[in-house]
């Protein structure tokens, strides 16, 4: 059977404030607020016999904390486990302060422990400076640098606190959860080792961010590793999404859960293929990352967003010299630029 050319969405409401629903018996949906334009998160709590698994655990807000505070007062038995699909504040940032207030051990792939100790503890490659020097050498404007210097770490923001310990996630790992197997499915590209779960027996993948329905996952070039594809490594990530049921439901951090999983995987290739395109039809001429982010982000960034959009900027330029359609052309000033291999050297 071909899959839907459309993705279906099985739920029309939303969970209210503190509370959530059930998408399938044992599993139920919450939806806690984020401080940004993207202003929620999903979260997951799964029913497991005589107590409760957490499937991450929202952005360090202390409103964040006073609706977790309500949900874990109407729990009849206790939280058991904590399950981290990665790293970033509006997954991560809360683990710590449940852990502690649970006494649930936290549960995470090694990629991402350290990735956000990394982060948190502002180390090598991965300090706020060095991020501004990566986007200064691909040309992004003073003015908006200084906006990113002045925000400082806002990753340890979101994160108040970070585990000094964790029970270690695998590939192919089984976790078993009310009697069902679930898979743990690891992609790279938008974080080091996103762990997504799926279980066959109920038919649904905890996606995380590896697949969203309405947006597509921020894949962007750390400082610390300037000559990575995460591109490359994200499209090949969610390939493997392909060989799960085309009837699975997927729940996915941001968003409505859906049905579709082939359709998406395909649209997301043709997202990315869209935006070489665009970009490559832009580099007729030397131009530098900072010089695409229009390109890329034909709209009104704030700081925020700019990080973002300017990770994934050089994180598409790279794409596109790995694959030999873009070559460095001009370190001038200190800024890189590039040029479509299509022209004449």
């Amino acid at each position: 059977m071909s899959p839907p050319e459309e993705l279906v969405y099985p739920f029309d409401d939303m969970p209210e404030t503190g509370g959530w629903i059930t998408v399938t018996p044992g599993v139920h949906w919450v939806r806690m607020p984020l401080p940004f334009v993207l202003n929620h998160i999903n979260l997951w709590v799964l029913d497991d016999g005589d107590a409760i698994t957490l499937v991450d655990t929202g952005f360090g807000l202390p409103e964040v904390q006073s609706v977790w505070e309500t949900i874990l007062a109407r729990f009849d038995k206790p939280v058991s486990r904590i399950i981290v699909t990665h790293c970033h504040p509006d997954h991560l940032g809360l683990a710590n302060w449940l852990s502690e207030k649970t006494g649930a051990p936290i549960s995470m792939t090694l990629g991402e422990y350290l990735g956000g100790h990394a982060l948190w503890h502002q180390l090598p490659g991965y300090r706020v400076e060095d991020m501004i020097e990566q986007f200064r050498e691909h040309g992004l404007d003073e003015a908006r640098l200084n906006a990113l210097d002045t925000r400082g770490n806002a990753y340890k923001r979101g994160v108040p606190s970070m585990p000094h310990r964790y029970d270690r996630l695998h590939d192919h790992d089984r976790i078993t959860i009310n009697g069902h197997d679930w898979a743990v499915i690891i992609g790279t590209g938008h974080s080091p080792e996103h762990a997504a779960l799926y279980c066959a027996d109920l038919g649904i993948l905890i996606s995380g961010d590896m697949l969203l329905p309405r947006i597509s996952t921020n894949v962007s070039v750390f400082a610390a590793t300037p000559h990575d594809d995460p591109i490359g490594r994200f499209l090949v990530s969610i390939d493997r999404f392909l060989g799960l049921p085309d009837t699975s439901l997927v729940l996915p951090s941001h968003g409505r859960p859906f049905k579709g999983i082939h359709a998406r995987v395909r649209q997301l290739h043709e997202h990315h293929r869209e935006r070489c395109d665009a970009l490559l039809a832009a580099c007729d001429a030397p131009v530098s990352a900072g010089d695409l982010l229009e390109t890329l982000f034909p709209r009104e960034l704030d700081t925020h967003q700019v990080m973002f959009a300017m990770g994934e900027a050089i994180a598409h330029v790279n794409y596109l010299v790995r694959g030999r359609e873009l070559r460095e052309v001009d370190h001038s000033g200190g800024v890189a630029r590039y040029v479509s291999t299509a022209l004449p050297k």
